[in-house]
């Protein structure tokens, strides 16, 4: 298999136009094309010679991503579903500009990525791991679910500017499980020679992984971080995520304000709000103490319902009321109307569904 062309960096790049006979200058012409040209394939590749890039074609995969299905929404948002080149199937989730989202300004879209195929870890509510872990995305896979979402959407960029202002990796899978590959995708994302999407707007969602929160303390980049919270006591955590009983909150919070220790800004704490199981005003006074040890904010997020689990979303006026309580007590709370409830929007819903399919129709 070749390798992927966006996962090449400068340096790496240039050696093998060295070895390929062609000037090293050609690199950073390549790499614009790649990472900020917003192309489809070589062809478009307008200053490249058609020599260098039947070399490039013979030497690299372009996209190890292909398009399956996109779904939008009534509100824009825009879920993507990809073939991985093992046949294997992730999501992207384009969130349109926001008030609400992470409490910023309403100028921006957001991509929701992927980190692996499926889930090891089975929190009770969640699509993605209901099929199991299968492996954990290269590298290239993360980048190019960047890069093919700017390509299918070109003609909404102007002026140099980029459709992607921010990146949420929240998408399916633990992310920190995958840490290394994660992180040189990330790092890539983050160079000015590619997306130079600012760290401060790439967010890094954990369950609860402990040793790698520390780890993450220690490398150099201001990455935010989100923990996928959802219980505010051990009790509810046990009920509908396992990983709290390898890492409760004692640990998960003491690792958080290790961080917070290494890092600049704040935190937040994701919570999907989940009727009967977390959503009882008895859950605020918990959840407060944790925010404000943690100097975290907080986005409460209603439940999107996924086919084949019992869950439901609370009614809005409960929503509403949680939200409230939490603010009456201090919190920095948001409620974030979760878009694309009407595109299976819960991580790993679209992909079981044209797996379903696609098993069906071969038997």
């Amino acid at each position: 298999m070749l390798p992927p062309i966006s996962s090449q960096k400068p340096d790496e790049l240039a050696s093998w136009l060295v070895e390929a006979g062609e000037p090293v200058y050609r690199a950073d012409q390549i790499l614009r094309w790649v990472h900020k040209g917003s192309i489809c394939d070589w062809s478009q590749m307008g200053n490249i010679p058609d020599g260098l890039k039947s070399k490039l074609s013979s030497s690299f995969t372009f996209s190890s991503v292909k398009l399956v299905r996109k779904q939008g929404g009534v509100d824009t948002t825009i879920k993507f579903l990809w073939k991985l080149s093992d046949g294997q199937y992730v999501e992207s989730v384009l969130i349109p500009a926001s008030p609400s989202f992470y409490g910023e300004a309403s100028d921006r879209h957001t991509l929701c990525v992927s980190t692996q195929v499926g889930c090891a870890y089975g929190c009770k509510f969640c699509a993605s791991g209901l099929e199991g872990f299968k492996r954990n995305l290269k590298p290239s896979e993360v980048i190019d679910q960047v890069l093919s979402v700017e390509a299918l959407f070109k003609e909404r960029v102007s002026n140099g500017r980029r459709l992607i202002t921010n990146l949420v990796i929240m998408g399916m899978g633990e992310p920190l499980a995958n840490y290394d590959n994660l992180l040189d995708a990330l790092n890539i994302l983050n160079s000015t020679w590619s997306a130079n999407i600012g760290a401060r707007k790439i967010t890094i969602s954990t369950s609860g992984l402990v040793p790698q929160i520390i780890k993450l303390s220690d490398q150099p980049k201001q990455y935010r971080l989100a923990i996928s919270l959802h219980g505010a006591t051990d009790g509810v955590r046990n009920k509908i995520m396992p990983i709290n009983r390898k890492y409760p909150l004692s640990k998960l919070s003491d690792a958080v304000e290790i961080y917070q220790s290494k890092k600049k800004g704040s935190i937040t704490l994701e919570y999907i709000l989940i009727e009967g199981i977390n959503d009882g005003i008895d859950q605020v006074p918990h959840l407060a103490i944790l925010s404000e040890r943690l100097r975290a904010k907080v986005n409460i997020i209603p439940y999107n319902s996924v086919e084949g689990l019992g869950y439901q979303r609370p009614s809005i006026t409960s929503q509403e009321c949680f939200v409230r309580a939490l603010i009456d007590k201090g919190v920095r709370a948001t409620l974030r109307r979760e878009k694309g409830h009407d595109i299976d929007a819960a991580c790993g819903q679209l992909r079981l569904k044209v797996e379903k399919k696609l098993d069906s129709k071969e038997n």
